[in-house]
């Protein structure tokens, strides 16, 4: 390096290339104080401009740039800058504390000790050995969470199950109306003339194997067909039709060689309220044993059924309920939650369709009617039913409601109580009249020589029903 190379740096360094020629500051001066390692001065006062220590670019050298020049000549070269001519303060030295045999620290140097070196050296371990733990506690942690959810879903099946008691268990009412009835409902199947075969549902009303049912589900089997009868404990009797009313939907079956079956128990279907809990007993689609559970939604429903295929309709007068039911409850019973018979299914309303199933409408044949049915056909093996003696009309119907007469029996009933053609029949008993249907419904719910008063338009009559075979 030459002279002029060394008196250019050590006459300002980075400093004095930081200054323009006019002896304005550039963009390269950083605090304004002279570095060197004679004086100490850390953070002095800067020099202004025309100062006579204010040091003098070299002549003929290209000024540093302060872009590009680091100061590290300045740092390295062993030639140092002359003092400044300016008066020099002291700054303050920063002393750090020190072992006392090394006596006082030099002045404007800062201390080490050299445990710092050492935790230094230490802490990229000391950092290694804490995301080491750290990956171990995860570890720990998600193989105790495993452990605990194996644990908790093992739980379950590693107890065993409890004994099978039933015995011992409370029964709920439904629970205990099935056992009670469920012995007392048959599967009925019925191979008639032609191709297929139907099927329903029966009550057993004695222990000799006399079955309640509905006609339309033996009627196919009353031209050379044959009915079976399947019970609940799997044992199955050939059955022989022995009464049938299309009147009012019922007929009796009697089961040959039967012995020792379950009676139901009837009970009385005038006591039903809107609202009460029922149960429904059959085999719907052919299940047999089904249990199904409603409640009663309406009394004295008429229910016009059959007729679909020239037949004459047969009007029940029913009770309406929810209890689900489907083709092959017909015939089942409807019972309270007593186990008491107070019902024999045999309708339920579709919304069209051959195949319709519940909708929740479903009708049945009150049991004090269909008890009273089955009485005859049992004794004289053909049912009376109860007649006024007129024909209904659909001509001149008020829009407020009644049957209107058509045709009246000369000699009937309604003929000596004075009814006429075109009349109005608004009420049988206290029972309200809507229409035709109504009326017949509201008629065989009464007995053969019963007296029963029905409200006119017009006036009020008594009359006494006559009875004539089904």
């Amino acid at each position: 390096m030459t002279d002029d190379e060394r008196s250019g740096h050590g006459a300002g360094g980075r400093h004095a290339a930081g200054r323009t020629p006019d002896g304005n500051p550039g963009d390269g001066e950083i605090g304004g104080g002279a570095v060197g390692e004679g004086g100490g001065e850390v953070g002095g006062p800067p020099l202004v401009p025309g100062d006579p220590g204010e040091p003098t670019p070299p002549q003929g050298l290209s000024v540093p740039d302060p872009m590009t020049d680091t100061g590290r000549h300045a740092l390295i070269e062993s030639v140092h800058p002359p003092p400044a001519p300016v008066a020099e303060v002291p700054a303050a030295p920063t002393v750090e504390p020190h072992p006392a045999s090394e006596g006082p620290a030099p002045t404007g140097s800062v201390y080490r000790s050299p445990e710092a070196g050492q935790l230094r050296r230490y802490a990229p371990l000391a950092a290694a050995a804490v995301v080491l733990a750290l990956l171990a506690g995860l570890a720990g942690g998600w193989i105790g969470w495993t452990l605990a959810g194996r644990s908790v879903s093992d739980g379950a099946l590693a107890r065993p199950l409890p004994q099978a008691d039933p015995a011992s268990a409370q029964l709920t009412p439904v629970e205990a109306v099935a056992e009670k009835v469920l012995p007392s409902v048959v599967l009925l199947k019925v191979e008639g003339g032609g191709p297929g075969e139907d099927e329903g549902s029966g009550v057993v009303l004695s222990p000799d194997g006399l079955v309640l049912t509905n006609d339309h589900v033996v009627a196919a089997a009353a031209t050379g067909g044959t009915v079976t009868a399947l019970l609940q404990d799997g044992r199955a009797f050939p059955a022989r039709i022995t009464g049938r009313d299309s009147g009012s939907d019922l007929a009796l079956v009697r089961l040959d060689g039967a012995t020792g079956l379950t009676a139901a128990e009837l009970g009385n279907s005038e006591s039903l309220r809107v609202g009460q809990q029922v149960v429904a007993i059959g085999a719907p689609l052919g299940l047999d044993g089904t249990v199904t559970t409603g409640i009663v939604s309406a009394l004295d429903r008429a229910v016009s059924v059959g007729g679909e295929q020239g037949g004459q309709a047969t009007v029940l007068n029913a009770v309406q309920h929810d209890a689900p039911i489907n083709p092959g409850n017909s015939g089942g019973p409807l019972v309270d939650l007593q186990g008491r018979v107070v019902g024999i299914n045999s309708a339920i309303a579709s919304t069209g369709g051959s195949q319709g199933g519940s909708i929740g409408v479903g009708f049945s044949i009150p049991v004090n009617q269909a008890r009273r049915v089955a009485d005859e056909l049992n004794r004289t093996g053909r049912a009376i039913r109860a007649v006024l003696g007129v024909t209904v009309t659909g001509v001149g119907q008020p829009a407020s409601g009644g049957a209107v007469v058509g045709q009246v029996t000369p000699g009937g009933p309604a003929a000596q109580a004075g009814l006429h053609p075109g009349d109005v029949v608004l009420r049988v008993a206290d029972r309200p009249i809507s229409d035709g249907d109504e009326l017949v419904a509201a008629i065989r719910d009464h007995e053969p020589g019963e007296q029963v008063g029905l409200t006119l338009a017009d006036r009020r009559v008594t009359v006494t029903l006559a009875g004539e075979p089904s």
